[in-house]
């Protein structure tokens, strides 16, 4: 199948989290309900890179970026970042290989990904982020607005469940 350009993709859901509990619902009513996904990556995929992402908060990314772009991501992009969903599109580096999607099946991404919310929510040390300067609260928006964004690839689908659509 070939990859879909995720800049230009239609029928992608509009969503606003306000905390890892509404993320958890979704995640949990869609995987009920049925969905089909509109991106590159099977709903498994999405789930684990949330929770990939979500833990990497509290236990360290892999690298982080140099201070020149650092800066110029935190006086461009951060307050962006914090209030509204992230663009489409990024490509994950290859340096940041845990973060790259591996297959699981929707149980297991939803299983991690509960785990990743619990260390979230009783958890309160947060590493450095690759890219910008954030407190542990803007630590958490980052990360709801990520889930946005990847979750807006998963749509219901009452008729069936398919991947990859």
């Amino acid at each position: 199948m070939m990859a879909v350009n995720t800049k230009t993709v239609q029928n992608r859901r509009e969503l606003h989290y306000e905390s890892f509990a509404d993320v958890l619902n979704d995640a949990n009513a869609l995987a009920k309900s049925g969905y089909k996904t509109v991106g590159n990556w099977s709903y498994g995929q999405i789930l684990n890179h949330l929770a990939t992402a979500m833990s990497a908060t509290i236990d360290g990314f892999e690298s982080r970026a140099a201070w020149p772009m650092r800066a110029m991501a935190n006086l461009l992009f951060k307050k962006r970042f914090l209030t509204k969903t992230l663009p489409a599109g990024f490509q994950i580096p290859t340096k940041w290989k845990k973060l790259i999607p591996h297959e699981v099946s929707v149980e297991e991404g939803l299983e991690n990904l509960r785990t990743a919310i619990g260390r979230l929510q009783t958890e309160t040390a947060r590493a450095s982020h690759p890219f910008l300067d954030l407190t542990a609260e803007q630590s958490d928006l980052m990360q709801l607005r990520h889930a946005e964004l990847h979750m807006s690839f998963v749509v219901p689908d009452n008729e069936q469940t398919t991947e990859g659509a």
